[in-house]
């Protein structure tokens, strides 16, 4: 993967395979202390200690379609190529945290990219879940929830209805600020 948005797709649609009906995401910069904080929180289904210990090795999947798993070891590694860390925290029935924390200033960090496609992109293929992203950059902050859009479009128009699809990326590139 060329950019960090297309991991946190991959990322994000673990999420989805764990039954998670809320999915969280968000990109916090601070370019003063050249930090960026990526972060993935989900309500699915969770992991026991013994899958978080293994989740980060690329040959570990919970998968029966592939052998490996490399979303949440890509993630790790390219967060901690540059300084900074990485966080997993899961609970069976509750869900998942993941959080990486990115120096900006390493010649090893990996744009952003286009993380309001990747947002748009998640949302219309996954019209039944809700999501909420959270952009923030220094000072400036916006938030992005499906469950606004569903109040105000009412029940009858679905999320992945090709007008609502475009209004969607549309209005994330106009107010998001990456």
């Amino acid at each position: 993967m060329h950019e960090l948005s297309l991991n946190i797709l991959d990322v994000a649609q673990n999420s989805v395979s764990a039954g998670a009906k809320l999915i969280e995401i968000s990109a916090i910069e601070d370019t003063k202390r050249a930090l960026l904080v990526l972060s993935i929180k989900d309500n699915g289904c969770g992991m026991d200690e013994d899958t978080v210990r293994n989740v980060c090795d690329p040959f570990f999947t919970t998968r029966t379609t592939r052998k490996v798993g490399l979303g949440l070891p890509f993630l790790k590694q390219t967060a901690e190529q540059t300084g900074g860390s990485f966080l997993i925290e899961s609970q069976v029935g509750k869900g998942t945290l993941v959080r990486a924390e990115y120096h900006t200033d390493s010649i090893d960090c990996m744009p952003l990219g286009d993380i309001c496609s990747t947002i748009s992109c998640l949302v219309t293929l996954n019209p039944d879940i809700d999501f909420k992203f959270t952009s923030v950059k220094d000072d400036k902050e916006f938030i992005f929830t499906t469950m606004e859009v569903r109040e105000i479009l009412g029940e009858d128009i679905a999320l992945n209805e090709p007008a609502v699809a475009a209004f969607v990326e549309e209005y994330l590139k106009e107010n998001s600020n990456h």
